[in-house]
C-alpha cells in the first residue's frame, strides 16, 4: 500500500512532467502553413510489403549456397573452438590470440540442432547479418519510411556486409550489437521504459564480450552523441530549423527560441530529468543496468563460471590489442576509403551527402549523430595501422543509415517542390542498391576467393576443396573411411582441421617426420624431403593443391590406394 509521502512524490513527479509538456505546448506558434502536418511518405501496407521484400533479399544473399566458399583460416580456428565446446564442453578464453567468447556460445544451439557442419556455423553470422537489416528498419521514425527502406536496402545488398555475414567470424555479431545498442537507447529515450535500458545494457555487454575493439565503438558513439547535442545547441541559438520526423508534423521551432511541438523528441528532451532522473526507481534501474552489463561479461568470459582466469583475460586483452594494432596487418591511412570506393561507392557517396545535409541543415539530431558515427568510426579505424577488410562493416552500416537520411531529404524536397516527379529523387538510391546488388552477387557467388577484390583477404582458394575430396576418395578406397589415419606435415594447414573433423586418426604435426600413415599431406616446399623419407611405398596424388596465396599442398598415399 502506498504511503502518503509516496503519493505526494508521485503527484509532484506527474506535475513536473505535465508542466514541462504544457510549457512546450503553450510556447508553440500558432498553426500556419509552415507547420501543418504532412501525409506520411508511404502507407503502412506499402511499408510492410517493402520492408518484407528488403528482408527477403537480405536473407537470400546471406543463406543461399552458404557452404559454397571454403572456410578461411580464421573460420577454421573458430570452428575448432566450437567443435571442442560441443563435444567436450570446454572453452577457455585466451586474450593473446582470439576474440571474445560470444560467437562460440551463440553457435552452440545451431550445431546441437543441425549438427557440426559448415552451414550450421555460418548460419549464426548470416542470421545476425539479416538482423542488421531489421534493426536498420527500426530507425524509420528517425530518418523516415523512405530513408529507413533505402538504408536497409543498402545494408541488405552491401557486398562487404553480405560477404562478412557469410563468414564465420565475430565481426557481424559485433556490428549487430553496436546497432542494437543504438536502437535500444533511442527507444529508452523515447519511452522511458526500463526494458529498453536493460536491452541497451545487454547489447553493450555483448559488444564487449565479442571483441576487444568495443571500446572504440562505444567511444565513437559517445562522441557522436556529443556532436549531435552540440550542433543542436548551436542551431537553437542561431535560429536554424530543427525539424520533426519525416512522416509528418510541424517543422519549425519558435523563431530560433528552441521550442518544439510537445510530441517532438526535442520537446520531450526537456522533460528528460522529470522522466528519467526524478523517479523513485531511477537509481535502482541504472544499478540494475550496470549489474546486467557486469554479469553478462563475467558469464561469457568465465565460460559460464567454469574458468575464472577468463575474467582476468577480459581486462588484459585491451593491453594486448593496443600492441597488435600497431604492428600487424598495417596499411596506409586511406586504405578503407579506397576499399569503400571500389566496392561500396553508392553507399559512400550517399553517406557523405547525408552527413553534409545533416550538419548544414541541422534539422534532425539523429542524422547528425549517425553522420558523426559513420565518419567518426571510419576515421578511428583509419588512424589505427592495423587494417583488415572485415572491420569495414563497422562503418558501412552507419554510412548506409546516414545515406538513407539523404534519400529521405531528397524525396521530401521533391514531394514539396514537384510532387508529380518526386519519385525521380529516388534515382540515386536505386542506382546505389542496383550497383550493390550486382557487386554482392559477383563477389559472393563467383569471385569469393579472388584476392583482387578487397574483401577477399588471404582467403582459402576453392582448389583446396579438391584436396578434401581427394582425401575422402582415398579413405573410401582404403575401406576404412573416417577411421583412416592421416598425417599433416605442412606447417600451414588451416582450415583443414575443420574439414577433417570427423576423421578419428589425424595428426597435425606441422613438420617432417617418419610417417607410416596411409595418407600424408605436406607443403610443396617439403616435396623432395617427403619423397626421400616416404620411399617407394608412397605415390604422389595429383599435382599440387592451392590452399591460399603462397601456400600449396601435396598429397602422398600408399601406392595401393592410388591404383599404381
Amino acid at each position: 500500500m502506498a504511503t502518503a509521502s509516496t503519493k505526494q512524490r508521485r503527484n509532484k513527479r506527474a506535475s513536473a512532467v505535465q508542466s514541462s509538456r504544457s510549457a512546450a505546448t503553450a510556447a508553440m506558434p500558432a498553426a500556419s502553413g509552415a507547420n501543418v502536418a504532412r501525409p506520411p511518405q508511404i502507407s503502412e501496407p506499402v511499408w510492410r510489403l517493402a520492408g518484407g521484400a528488403v528482408l527477403l533479399v537480405g536473407a537470400v544473399l546471406r543463406f543461399v549456397a552458404l557452404e559454397l566458399k571454403p572456410l578461411h583460416h580464421d573460420e577454421g580456428v573458430n570452428g575448432f573452438f566450437v567443435k571442442r565446446l560441443m563435444q567436450e564442453g570446454i572453452y577457455q578464453y585466451d586474450p593473446a590470440n582470439y576474440h571474445g567468447p560470444t560467437l562460440y556460445y551463440l553457435t552452440l544451439p545451431f550445431t546441437l540442432l543441425a549438427g557440426l557442419n559448415t552451414f550450421a556455423i555460418r548460419s549464426v553470422p548470416a542470421l545476425f547479418g539479416l538482423g542488421l537489416v531489421w534493426l536498420t528498419l527500426c530507425l524509420r521514425r528517425r530518418i523516415g519510411s523512405i530513408g529507413a527502406l533505402a538504408a536497409a536496402a543498402l545494408v541488405a545488398v552491401s557486398p562487404g556486409v553480405v560477404y562478412m555475414s557469410r563468414y564465420y567470424i565475430h565481426e557481424t555479431l559485433f556490428v549487430f550489437f553496436t546497432l542494437g545498442l543504438v536502437v535500444a537507447a533511442l527507444r529508452y529515450y523515447d519511452t522511458g521504459r526500463p526494458l529498453y535500458l536493460l536491452l541497451a545494457s545487454a547489447a553493450t555487454a555483448l559488444l564487449f564480450a565479442t571483441k576487444e575493439t568495443a571500446f572504440i565503438s562505444v567511444g565513437v558513439l559517445a562522441l557522436a552523441w556529443g556532436v549531435a547535442w552540440g550542433v543542436q545547441w548551436v542551431a537553437t541559438r542561431v535560429g536554424w530549423d530543427w525539424g520533426k520526423d519525416f512522416d509528418g508534423g510541424a517543422r519549425r521551432s519558435d523563431q530560433g527560441k528552441g521550442v518544439w511541438p510537445a510530441d517532438h523528441p526535442a520537446a520531450r528532451g526537456a522533460a528528460v530529468p522529470e522522466r528519467f532522473g526524478r523517479t523513485d526507481h531511477f537509481f535502482f534501474l541504472w544499478l540494475a543496468a550496470i549489474a546486467l552489463f557486469v554479469f553478462i561479461n563475467i558469464l561469457f568470459y568465465s565460460s559460464f563460471f567454469t574458468y575464472a582466469k577468463g575474467i582476468d583475460g577480459a581486462l588484459e586483452t585491451f593491453k594486448i590489442w593496443t600492441q597488435t594494432g600497431t604492428k600487424d596487418h598495417t596499411k596506409p591511412f586511406f586504405t578503407y576509403v579506397t576499399w569503400l570506393w571500389q566496392e561500396e561507392a553508392g553507399t559512400l557517396l550517399l553517406g557523405a551527402a547525408g552527413a553534409t545535409l545533416a550538419v548544414l541543415g541541422a534539422r534532425n539530431r539523429f542524422a547528425v549523430f549517425a553522420g558523426a558515427w559513420a565518419f567518426g568510426i571510419l576515421a578511428a579505424y583509419s588512424l589505427v595501422p592495423y587494417k583488415t577488410p572485415w572491420l569495414a562493416i563497422n562503418f558501412i552500416v552507419p554510412l548506409a543509415i546516414i545515406g538513407g537520411y539523404a534519400v529521405s531529404v531528397f524525396y521530401e524536397w521533391g514531394r514539396k517542390r514537384v510532387p508529380e516527379w518526386s519519385a525521380l529523387t529516388l534515382a540515386p538510391a536505386l542506382t546505389a542498391v542496383l550497383l550493390g546488388s550486382y557487386q554482392a552477387v559477383r563477389l559472393n557467388f563467383y569471385h569469393y576467393d579472388d584476392d583482387r577484390y578487397p574483401y577477399v583477404y588471404a582467403h582459402t582458394w576453392r582448389d583446396f576443396l579438391t584436396l578434401v575430396s581427394e582425401v575422402e576418395r582415398l579413405a573410401a578406397r582404403a575401406g576404412t573411411g573416417k577411421a583412416t589415419a592421416v598425417s599433416i606435415a605442412s606447417p600451414d594447414y588451416w582450415p583443414l582441421p575443420w574439414y577433417l573433423r570427423d576423421y578419428k586418426h589425424v595428426g597435425f604435426h606441422g613438420r617432417l617426420g617418419a610417417y607410416t600413415e596411409p595418407i600424408v599431406i605436406g607443403n610443396e616446399s617439403q616435396q623432395s624431403q617427403l619423397e626421400a623419407q616416404l620411399g617407394a611405398r608412397y605415390h604422389k596424388v595429383g599435382t599440387v593443391y592451392a590452399l591460399r596465396p603462397g601456400v600449396n599442398l601435396v598429397i602422398y598415399a600408399h601406392r595401393e590406394l592410388t591404383g599404381l
